[in-house]
């Protein structure tokens, strides 16, 4: 089987090599490199395609799924965890029968990559700023990780790696980290215990509020690489004008609110996604292109 046409309705940051590979999938394919603004322009970019290939910056919701009956599988070139946290309104789709393949696990590594290189420059003071009076390592500072999945698993192993000592809070336990010296905490007793926090959450997830910011108090680090806050905005605004508390964020952690954060002199910030590199391009690539090739092997 091969789709009559794929259409990549936005700059998926697909490898070159997948892109010719996806030629010969179908009798026509259309790759955008850039980013539709609103529903009028994904539908007229997709029109009678019955392949969609999107990033995790465009949503795909019902409107356009409805407008657009010819689709009959869309590729998320992103991480899909659940149908809460996903630019594509999977529900809908399923009502249509469309399949919707996401990826998991291909930018993990440029994501620590970040955490572990702030972390340094904040604790000895190598860029503007210094977190302590005193220059500090990395060694025995005490992180808490929220959320277990791939990325908070691997914070968690080269955390420990730098002496550092490690907690976690998880809607699952991690038996295999705990033998390794990675401590379980419930979330109220790990805010109260740590002075370095790290979410790891899918989308619109959020689990930090008011309470949860006055029991972590202050002279403390909060670092989000998750896409967008994993805390409500406003209990955030309030923690971070204590110039004592300092925030770090790559793109896609500061999401919607990059221009309101970056106003905060404490809030340090990378104008890139952390974990889109070459090589994680290159996974990204490699699954999404197996995702399209199962499912045209099943259909």
């Amino acid at each position: 089987m091969k789709f009559n046409k794929i259409v990549s309705v936005d700059n998926t940051g697909l490898e070159k090599w997948v892109k010719e590979k996806l030629l010969e999938l179908a009798d026509e394919a259309i790759f955008y490199d850039d980013f539709p603004t609103n529903n009028s322009e994904i539908i007229s970019r997709i029109n009678d395609a019955d392949c969609v290939l999107v990033s995790w910056n465009t949503p795909i919701d019902k409107e356009v799924i409805e407008s657009c009956s010819k689709i009959k599988y869309i590729g998320m070139c992103c991480s899909l965890y659940d149908e809460k946290s996903a630019n594509v309104d999977i529900n809908t789709a399923k009502k249509h029968d469309i399949t919707v393949l996401g990826v998991r696990d291909y930018g993990d590594e440029g994501v620590i990559d970040f955490v572990i290189s702030e972390l340094i420059r904040l604790l000895h003071g190598f860029g503007k700023h210094q977190w302590k009076e005193e220059i500090l390592e990395l060694t025995n500072q005490k992180l808490g990780i929220i959320g277990l999945g791939v990325t908070g698993k691997m914070l968690a192993e080269r955390a420990k790696a730098f002496g550092m000592d490690v907690f976690y809070y998880n809607r699952s336990r991690k038996l295999e980290l705990e033998e390794a010296g990675i401590k379980y905490l419930e979330l109220d007793e790990l805010l109260g215990e740590v002075d370095i926090l790290s979410t790891h959450l899918p989308k619109n997830t959020i689990i930090l509020d008011e309470e949860e910011f006055k029991l972590f108090g202050n002279n403390k680090i909060l670092i989000n690489t998750s896409l967008e806050p994993t805390f409500n905005v406003t209990a955030f605004t309030e923690w971070i004008v204590n110039k004592d508390n300092y925030s770090l964020f790559d793109r896609g952690g500061m999401g919607r609110f990059y221009e309101q954060f970056k106003k905060y002199e404490n809030v340090i910030y990378a104008e890139k996604v952390a974990g889109w590199t070459r090589q994680a391009k290159e996974r990204l690539s490699v699954k999404v292109l197996e995702n399209i090739e199962k499912y045209l092997e099943q259909n």
